[in-house]
């Protein structure tokens, strides 16, 4: 897999489980690809439709090939609930260079539980090369000739 950028626009959600007793859902977004993580920022009463509009970015350097979208609800007095996690394949956009706006399944101990909108976007490193045309990161060195007078 290429290295480059990995750009997730995090757009919005709908039908989000709404199951805060006495208000709604503040829910925010976790995004983890590999051992980087971002998380959005908390939309207080979004309840089940949410909108964001966030870029993240992340370095791809190797054959991870997913990124993990966790929906939590921040609750102030007891844990933050778990509201259901997307997972994306990045192949596509690797190979592609964008994806639109899409949405993708939002799913909970095997059940939908709705659904969240991101484009991505893909910027590849581009190869270095040194003067003599050489990709530099293949390069073993060499030597020097010398220009001293004696």
């Amino acid at each position: 897999m290429p290295r480059g950028t990995l750009e997730v626009v995090l757009i919005s959600a709908k039908g989000l489980d709404d199951s805060d007793f006495l208000s709604s859902v503040d829910p925010y977004v976790i995004l983890t690809y590999r051992a980087q993580e971002h998380k959005s920022t908390v939309k207080e009463g979004g309840g089940s439709s949410p909108q964001w509009n966030e870029s993240f970015l992340f370095t791809v350097s190797d054959s991870a090939s997913e990124l993990n979208i966790k929906i939590m609800d921040k609750d102030n007095f007891t844990q933050d609930d778990f509201l259901g996690e997307a997972i994306i394949s990045i192949d596509a956009v690797v190979e592609e260079g964008s994806i639109p706006e899409t949405a993708y399944n939002v799913v909970k101990d095997e059940e939908y539980r709705g659904e969240i909108k991101v484009a991505l976007a893909f910027t590849a490193e581009p190869e270095r090369y040194d003067d003599q045309g050489y990709n530099a990161e293949e390069s073993y060195g060499g030597w020097t000739e010398s220009n001293r007078d004696i």
